[in-house]
């Protein structure tokens, strides 16, 4: 039977290969992970350790690839080393998706939450924008995912 609960942070629905949903409002919860409900508003993102490269399907990933070009690029650069064309005027500059140390340092769920929410959301940078068109669409964020993890290999 599903239940409704405020969220007002990431909330872990299972320890081990669970889900986790966020959102500023409701949130419906079943009794375990096979019955988590993706309710208006509600991103669910497959959990795992925070290191690995979650697994999409080819057209997400295709999708994930064109928005990391038409979007993440412009600051992040074409080769995620933070040094895009808009890059140069931004203070605290992008993140270099090929350092280790900051690969090691951010989850997946951190990563999803900045990339839908925006950098404000993880107190991070105002200038990089929220992407709240990919919000409920979490193959295409853990896509996006993957290739910020690709990048630090």
């Amino acid at each position: 039977m599903l239940g409704v609960k405020r969220a007002l942070a990431i909330v872990m629905l299972s320890s081990v290969g669970g889900w986790v949903a966020w959102d500023w409002g409701a949130m419906r919860v079943g009794a375990d992970v096979g019955q988590a409900s993706q309710a208006e508003g509600i991103l669910l993102i497959d959990s795992n350790d925070g290191k690995d490269s979650p697994s999409p399907s080819e057209g997400a990933q295709e999708e994930a690839n064109t928005i990391f070009e038409d979007r993440c690029a412009v600051c992040h650069g074409m080769d995620g080393s933070g040094n895009g064309p808009g890059a140069s005027n931004l203070n605290p500059r992008p993140v270099n998706f090929h350092d280790k140390k900051w690969q090691h340092s951010v989850s997946n769920e951190k990563l999803a939450k900045v990339i839908v929410l925006g950098g404000q959301a993880e107190g991070l940078s105002a200038s990089m924008a929220p992407n709240p068109d990919l919000q409920g669409r979490p193959k295409v964020v853990d896509a996006l995912i993957k290739h910020i993890r690709e990048l630090g290999k």
